[in-house]
Protein backbone atom coordinates (compact mmCIF):
# COMPACT_ATOMS: atom_id res chain seq x y z
CA UNK A 1 0.00 0.00 0.00
CA UNK A 2 1.95 3.56 -0.75
CA UNK A 3 1.92 6.08 1.89
CA UNK A 4 0.22 8.75 1.31
CA UNK A 5 3.14 12.08 0.53
CA UNK A 6 1.40 14.02 3.51
CA UNK A 7 2.14 11.29 5.67
CA UNK A 8 5.55 10.97 4.04
CA UNK A 9 6.54 14.13 4.67
CA UNK A 10 5.26 14.51 8.61
CA UNK A 11 7.50 10.97 9.08
CA UNK A 12 10.54 11.93 7.44
CA UNK A 13 10.24 15.75 9.53
CA UNK A 14 9.86 12.77 12.76
CA UNK A 15 13.61 11.38 11.72
CA UNK A 16 15.05 15.29 11.94
CA UNK A 17 13.75 16.02 14.93
CA UNK A 18 15.93 15.37 18.31
CA UNK A 19 19.35 14.25 15.55
CA UNK A 20 22.34 15.92 17.22
CA UNK A 21 23.65 19.24 15.75
CA UNK A 22 26.71 17.74 12.99
CA UNK A 23 24.50 15.30 11.81
CA UNK A 24 21.71 16.02 9.20
CA UNK A 25 20.33 19.49 8.69
CA UNK A 26 17.90 18.33 5.63
CA UNK A 27 16.16 15.50 4.53
CA UNK A 28 14.85 15.81 0.91
CA UNK A 29 16.19 14.68 -2.50
CA UNK A 30 19.40 16.16 -2.39
CA UNK A 31 22.22 15.36 0.41
CA UNK A 32 21.96 16.26 3.84
CA UNK A 33 24.26 19.43 4.41
CA UNK A 34 26.96 18.42 7.32
CA UNK A 35 28.15 20.92 9.61
CA UNK A 36 32.23 20.71 9.99
CA UNK A 37 33.53 18.25 12.31
CA UNK A 38 36.67 16.30 13.42
CA UNK A 39 38.68 14.41 11.23
CA UNK A 40 37.81 10.77 13.12
CA UNK A 41 33.89 11.18 12.24
CA UNK A 42 32.69 8.83 9.64
CA UNK A 43 30.26 9.81 6.98
CA UNK A 44 27.78 7.13 6.18
CA UNK A 45 24.99 7.29 3.25
CA UNK A 46 21.25 6.70 5.03
CA UNK A 47 18.28 5.73 2.86
CA UNK A 48 15.22 5.91 5.86
CA UNK A 49 12.76 3.82 2.86
CA UNK A 50 9.00 3.46 2.88
CA UNK A 51 6.67 2.40 5.42
CA UNK A 52 7.85 2.47 8.84
CA UNK A 53 11.51 3.08 7.70
CA UNK A 54 11.46 6.74 8.64
CA UNK A 55 10.31 5.53 12.31
CA UNK A 56 12.82 2.98 12.78
CA UNK A 57 15.74 5.24 11.08
CA UNK A 58 14.49 7.71 13.69
CA UNK A 59 15.05 5.29 16.32
CA UNK A 60 18.96 4.34 15.59
CA UNK A 61 19.68 8.29 15.15
CA UNK A 62 17.99 8.60 19.18
CA UNK A 63 20.11 5.88 19.84
CA UNK A 64 23.35 6.96 18.14
CA UNK A 65 22.66 10.34 19.96
CA UNK A 66 22.56 8.66 23.41
CA UNK A 67 25.60 7.12 22.19
CA UNK A 68 27.56 9.53 21.13
CA UNK A 69 28.63 7.68 18.16
CA UNK A 70 30.65 9.42 15.88
CA UNK A 71 28.83 8.99 12.43
CA UNK A 72 27.15 11.65 10.16
CA UNK A 73 24.23 10.43 8.06
CA UNK A 74 24.44 11.82 4.05
CA UNK A 75 20.70 11.14 3.87
CA UNK A 76 18.73 11.05 0.91
CA UNK A 77 14.99 10.32 0.34
CA UNK A 78 14.69 7.41 -2.06
CA UNK A 79 11.66 5.88 -3.01
CA UNK A 80 9.26 4.17 -6.02
CA UNK A 81 5.78 4.78 -4.46
CA UNK A 82 6.65 9.29 -3.96
CA UNK A 83 8.43 9.59 -7.09
CA UNK A 84 8.48 13.35 -7.19
CA UNK A 85 10.11 13.54 -3.37
CA UNK A 86 12.40 10.61 -4.50
CA UNK A 87 16.32 11.85 -5.16
CA UNK A 88 17.56 10.31 -8.56
CA UNK A 89 19.45 6.91 -8.55
CA UNK A 90 22.60 8.15 -9.71
CA UNK A 91 22.58 10.39 -7.05
CA UNK A 92 22.20 8.20 -4.30
CA UNK A 93 24.41 5.78 -5.95
CA UNK A 94 27.11 8.10 -6.08
CA UNK A 95 26.97 8.72 -2.38
CA UNK A 96 26.91 5.13 -1.42
CA UNK A 97 29.95 4.52 -4.16
CA UNK A 98 31.70 7.23 -1.97
CA UNK A 99 30.86 6.64 1.14
CA UNK A 100 31.09 3.01 0.87
CA UNK A 101 28.61 2.57 3.38
CA UNK A 102 24.90 2.91 3.57
CA UNK A 103 22.20 2.57 6.15
CA UNK A 104 19.04 1.66 4.05
CA UNK A 105 15.14 1.10 4.77
CA UNK A 106 13.07 -1.22 3.07
CA UNK A 107 12.01 0.34 -0.06
CA UNK A 108 8.35 -0.42 -1.14
CA UNK A 109 7.87 -2.10 -4.86
CA UNK A 110 4.35 -1.00 -6.38
CA UNK A 111 2.71 -2.82 -9.36
CA UNK A 112 4.11 -0.89 -12.06
CA UNK A 113 3.45 -3.89 -14.79
CA UNK A 114 1.01 -1.62 -17.01
CA UNK A 115 3.96 1.07 -17.62
CA UNK A 116 6.29 -1.63 -19.09
CA UNK A 117 8.84 -0.58 -16.30
CA UNK A 118 9.87 -4.25 -14.57
CA UNK A 119 12.89 -3.34 -12.77
CA UNK A 120 12.27 -2.01 -9.21
CA UNK A 121 14.04 1.06 -7.72
CA UNK A 122 15.72 -1.84 -5.49
CA UNK A 123 17.38 -3.75 -8.57
CA UNK A 124 18.40 -1.00 -9.97
CA UNK A 125 20.09 0.09 -7.14
CA UNK A 126 21.65 -3.13 -6.50
CA UNK A 127 22.37 -3.70 -10.66
CA UNK A 128 24.41 0.09 -10.29
CA UNK A 129 26.64 -0.67 -7.26
CA UNK A 130 26.81 -4.62 -8.07
CA UNK A 131 25.44 -5.67 -4.73
CA UNK A 132 25.60 -8.82 -5.79
CA UNK A 133 25.85 -10.86 -2.44
CA UNK A 134 23.08 -10.37 0.30
CA UNK A 135 23.98 -11.77 3.71
CA UNK A 136 21.43 -12.51 6.44
CA UNK A 137 22.49 -13.92 9.47
CA UNK A 138 19.56 -15.95 11.82
CA UNK A 139 20.05 -16.13 15.19
CA UNK A 140 18.01 -17.03 17.79
CA UNK A 141 17.81 -13.67 20.19
CA UNK A 142 16.63 -14.96 24.32
CA UNK A 143 14.23 -13.58 25.47
CA UNK A 144 11.74 -13.70 22.45
CA UNK A 145 9.70 -17.24 23.28
CA UNK A 146 9.23 -19.40 19.88
CA UNK A 147 8.93 -23.15 18.77
CA UNK A 148 12.80 -23.40 18.02
CA UNK A 149 15.90 -22.41 20.10
CA UNK A 150 19.93 -22.32 19.35
CA UNK A 151 19.10 -20.88 15.49
CA UNK A 152 22.50 -19.91 14.25
CA UNK A 153 22.40 -20.19 10.60
CA UNK A 154 23.36 -17.66 7.26
CA UNK A 155 21.98 -16.76 4.47
CA UNK A 156 23.98 -15.67 1.55
CA UNK A 157 21.42 -15.05 -1.30
CA UNK A 158 23.28 -13.85 -4.89
CA UNK A 159 20.81 -10.86 -6.07
CA UNK A 160 21.95 -9.45 -9.04
CA UNK A 161 20.53 -12.56 -11.46
CA UNK A 162 18.09 -15.52 -11.58
CA UNK A 163 14.17 -14.61 -11.50
CA UNK A 164 14.65 -11.25 -10.62
CA UNK A 165 16.49 -9.79 -14.31
CA UNK A 166 13.32 -8.60 -14.73
CA UNK A 167 13.41 -9.98 -18.67
CA UNK A 168 9.65 -11.01 -19.95
CA UNK A 169 7.52 -10.43 -22.50
CA UNK A 170 3.59 -11.21 -23.52
CA UNK A 171 4.88 -12.32 -26.80
CA UNK A 172 1.33 -13.67 -27.56
CA UNK A 173 -1.39 -12.56 -25.61
CA UNK A 174 -2.19 -14.56 -22.50
CA UNK A 175 0.94 -16.03 -23.21
CA UNK A 176 4.28 -14.61 -20.87
CA UNK A 177 7.91 -15.74 -21.13
CA UNK A 178 9.71 -14.89 -18.19
CA UNK A 179 13.61 -15.50 -18.83
CA UNK A 180 16.06 -16.60 -15.67
CA UNK A 181 19.46 -15.74 -16.06
CA UNK A 182 22.45 -18.41 -14.90
CA UNK A 183 25.93 -17.40 -15.34
CA UNK A 184 28.69 -19.58 -14.57
CA UNK A 185 31.02 -16.27 -13.53
CA UNK A 186 28.31 -15.03 -10.82
CA UNK A 187 27.19 -18.30 -9.59
CA UNK A 188 31.07 -18.57 -9.05
CA UNK A 189 31.37 -15.59 -7.43
CA UNK A 190 28.68 -16.04 -4.64
CA UNK A 191 29.74 -19.30 -3.81
CA UNK A 192 33.54 -18.00 -2.98
CA UNK A 193 31.72 -15.28 -1.06
CA UNK A 194 30.00 -17.73 1.09
CA UNK A 195 32.74 -20.04 1.65
CA UNK A 196 35.28 -16.91 1.81
CA UNK A 197 32.67 -16.52 4.93
CA UNK A 198 32.37 -19.47 6.25
CA UNK A 199 36.31 -19.47 6.35
CA UNK A 200 36.13 -16.28 7.85
CA UNK A 201 33.89 -16.66 10.54
CA UNK A 202 34.59 -19.87 11.99
CA UNK A 203 32.05 -21.76 10.46
CA UNK A 204 32.19 -25.47 9.37
CA UNK A 205 29.45 -26.19 6.20
CA UNK A 206 28.18 -24.30 3.29
CA UNK A 207 24.85 -26.12 1.87
CA UNK A 208 24.08 -25.09 -1.84
CA UNK A 209 20.62 -24.59 -2.14
CA UNK A 210 19.11 -25.33 -5.51
CA UNK A 211 16.56 -27.07 -7.99
CA UNK A 212 18.49 -28.67 -10.70
CA UNK A 213 17.12 -31.89 -10.72
CA UNK A 214 13.83 -30.13 -12.60
CA UNK A 215 16.07 -27.01 -13.57
CA UNK A 216 18.71 -29.14 -14.60
CA UNK A 217 20.56 -26.32 -17.18
CA UNK A 218 19.97 -23.19 -15.58
CA UNK A 219 20.46 -25.12 -10.99
CA UNK A 220 22.40 -27.39 -12.80
CA UNK A 221 25.23 -24.81 -14.01
CA UNK A 222 24.37 -23.01 -10.30
CA UNK A 223 25.34 -26.31 -8.51
CA UNK A 224 28.14 -27.48 -10.42
CA UNK A 225 29.87 -24.07 -9.98
CA UNK A 226 29.42 -24.47 -6.09
CA UNK A 227 30.98 -28.26 -6.08
CA UNK A 228 33.73 -26.61 -8.28
CA UNK A 229 34.97 -23.98 -5.81
CA UNK A 230 34.19 -26.13 -2.69
CA UNK A 231 37.19 -28.41 -4.06
CA UNK A 232 39.37 -25.09 -3.25
CA UNK A 233 38.48 -24.93 0.43
CA UNK A 234 38.26 -28.58 1.85
CA UNK A 235 38.48 -27.99 5.52
CA UNK A 236 34.61 -26.34 4.73
CA UNK A 237 32.33 -29.32 4.70
CA UNK A 238 29.44 -28.85 1.71
CA UNK A 239 26.39 -30.25 0.85
CA UNK A 240 24.07 -29.70 -1.90
CA UNK A 241 19.78 -29.58 -1.00
CA UNK A 242 16.88 -29.69 -3.07
CA UNK A 243 14.77 -26.19 -2.30
CA UNK A 244 11.55 -27.79 -1.56
CA UNK A 245 13.04 -30.12 0.92
CA UNK A 246 15.41 -27.18 2.07
CA UNK A 247 12.03 -25.46 3.73
CA UNK A 248 10.53 -28.39 5.23
CA UNK A 249 14.35 -28.81 7.14
CA UNK A 250 14.34 -25.68 8.15
CA UNK A 251 10.89 -25.59 9.85
CA UNK A 252 11.57 -28.90 11.34
CA UNK A 253 15.17 -28.83 12.54
CA UNK A 254 16.25 -25.30 11.65
CA UNK A 255 19.74 -25.90 13.83
CA UNK A 256 21.45 -28.37 11.43
CA UNK A 257 22.28 -25.09 9.09
CA UNK A 258 24.98 -23.11 9.22
CA UNK A 259 26.03 -21.22 5.90
CA UNK A 260 23.71 -21.28 3.17
CA UNK A 261 24.18 -20.19 -0.11
CA UNK A 262 21.23 -19.41 -3.08
CA UNK A 263 20.05 -17.93 -6.13
CA UNK A 264 18.20 -14.87 -5.99
CA UNK A 265 14.64 -16.52 -5.87
CA UNK A 266 15.25 -18.73 -3.21
CA UNK A 267 17.43 -16.77 -1.00
CA UNK A 268 14.73 -14.64 -0.76
CA UNK A 269 12.39 -16.99 0.27
CA UNK A 270 14.44 -18.91 2.44
CA UNK A 271 15.42 -15.21 4.42
CA UNK A 272 11.68 -14.94 5.06
CA UNK A 273 11.05 -18.44 6.08
CA UNK A 274 14.16 -17.88 8.77
CA UNK A 275 13.41 -14.82 9.94
CA UNK A 276 9.81 -16.13 10.87
CA UNK A 277 11.54 -18.91 12.67
CA UNK A 278 12.99 -16.19 15.41
CA UNK A 279 10.78 -13.55 15.13
CA UNK A 280 10.01 -11.86 12.22
CA UNK A 281 10.96 -8.96 10.00
CA UNK A 282 11.49 -7.25 13.09
CA UNK A 283 14.35 -8.93 14.73
CA UNK A 284 16.32 -9.68 11.54
CA UNK A 285 19.09 -7.56 10.09
CA UNK A 286 21.14 -7.95 6.98
CA UNK A 287 23.40 -6.27 4.35
CA UNK A 288 24.00 -6.49 0.60
CA UNK A 289 27.97 -6.59 -0.43
CA UNK A 290 29.64 -5.31 -3.73
CA UNK A 291 33.59 -5.53 -4.45
CA UNK A 292 33.47 -1.67 -2.92
CA UNK A 293 30.41 -0.64 -0.62
CA UNK A 294 28.13 -2.59 1.90
CA UNK A 295 24.37 -1.37 2.33
CA UNK A 296 22.75 -2.38 5.53
CA UNK A 297 19.52 -3.10 5.86
CA UNK A 298 17.03 -5.20 7.66
CA UNK A 299 16.73 -8.99 5.99
CA UNK A 300 13.25 -9.79 5.45
CA UNK A 301 11.94 -7.03 3.58
CA UNK A 302 8.84 -5.62 4.22
CA UNK A 303 7.67 -2.18 4.54
CA UNK A 304 4.90 -2.45 7.54
CA UNK A 305 3.44 0.22 5.80
CA UNK A 306 -0.37 -0.59 7.36
CA UNK A 307 1.25 0.39 11.18
CA UNK A 308 3.18 3.83 9.64
CA UNK A 309 2.31 6.42 12.58
CA UNK A 310 1.07 4.07 15.11
CA UNK A 311 3.73 3.88 16.87
CA UNK A 312 3.98 -0.21 17.25
CA UNK A 313 7.12 -1.07 14.53
CA UNK A 314 10.02 -3.08 16.44
CA UNK A 315 13.28 -1.36 15.95
CA UNK A 316 15.10 -3.99 16.58
CA UNK A 317 16.85 -4.93 13.18
CA UNK A 318 17.16 -1.52 11.79
CA UNK A 319 18.88 -1.12 15.43
CA UNK A 320 20.89 -4.52 14.93
CA UNK A 321 21.84 -3.26 10.71
CA UNK A 322 23.55 -0.45 12.51
CA UNK A 323 25.39 -2.11 14.58
CA UNK A 324 26.89 -4.45 12.28
CA UNK A 325 27.50 -1.28 10.41
CA UNK A 326 29.53 0.22 12.77
CA UNK A 327 31.62 -2.92 13.13
CA UNK A 328 32.29 -2.39 9.37
CA UNK A 329 33.36 0.96 9.99
CA UNK A 330 35.78 0.21 12.51
CA UNK A 331 33.69 1.20 15.45
CA UNK A 332 33.24 -1.89 17.29
CA UNK A 333 32.66 -0.43 20.55
CA UNK A 334 29.80 1.50 19.75
CA UNK A 335 28.44 -1.82 17.60
CA UNK A 336 28.79 -3.72 20.47
CA UNK A 337 27.22 -1.48 22.91
CA UNK A 338 24.29 -0.91 20.79
CA UNK A 339 23.77 -5.05 20.49
CA UNK A 340 24.72 -5.90 23.96
CA UNK A 341 21.86 -2.86 25.20
CA UNK A 342 19.28 -4.76 23.04
CA UNK A 343 20.03 -8.59 23.85
CA UNK A 344 19.36 -6.41 27.52
CA UNK A 345 15.99 -5.34 26.74
CA UNK A 346 14.79 -8.48 25.40
CA UNK A 347 16.42 -10.90 27.37
CA UNK A 348 14.65 -8.78 30.72
CA UNK A 349 11.51 -9.21 28.77
CA UNK A 350 9.56 -5.83 29.93
CA UNK A 351 9.67 -4.07 27.32
CA UNK A 352 8.67 -5.66 24.00
CA UNK A 353 6.83 -4.82 20.91
CA UNK A 354 3.77 -6.15 19.93
CA UNK A 355 5.31 -8.80 16.88
CA UNK A 356 7.05 -10.55 19.65
CA UNK A 357 4.57 -10.81 22.83
CA UNK A 358 4.40 -7.25 24.15
CA UNK A 359 2.54 -4.26 23.75
CA UNK A 360 5.08 -1.85 23.87
CA UNK A 361 5.75 1.25 21.63
CA UNK A 362 8.11 1.68 19.13
CA UNK A 363 9.36 4.96 21.28
CA UNK A 364 9.48 2.63 24.54
CA UNK A 365 11.63 -0.05 23.13
CA UNK A 366 13.66 2.82 21.65
CA UNK A 367 14.43 4.42 24.84
CA UNK A 368 15.00 0.99 26.67
CA UNK A 369 17.50 0.42 24.51
CA UNK A 370 18.91 4.08 25.13
CA UNK A 371 19.03 3.27 29.02
CA UNK A 372 20.56 0.41 28.79
CA UNK A 373 23.56 1.44 27.22
CA UNK A 374 26.66 1.02 28.64
CA UNK A 375 28.43 3.99 27.95
CA UNK A 376 31.85 4.00 29.02
CA UNK A 377 32.29 7.66 32.13
CA UNK A 378 34.95 10.09 30.62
Amino acid sequence: MAVRARNVSKLLSKVINGVPKGQIRQLSAEPAEIESRPDFRTTCTMIPGDGVGPELMYSVQEVFKAAGVPVDFEAYFFSEVNPTLSAPLEKVAESISRNRVCLKGILATPDYSHTGELQTLNMKLRNALDLYANVVHVKSLEGVKLRHSGIDCVIIREQTEGEYSALEHEGVKGVVECLKIVTAKKSQRIAKFAFDYATKNGRKRVTAVHKANIMKLGDGLFLRSCEEIAKLYPKIEFEKMIVDNCTMQMVSNPQQFDVMVTPNLYGNIVDNLASGLVGGAGVVAGASYSANCVVFEPGARHTYSEAVGKNVANPTAMLLCAAKMLRHVNLPRYGDMIRSAIEKVLKDGKVKTKDVGGQSTTQQFTYAVINNLDIPKA
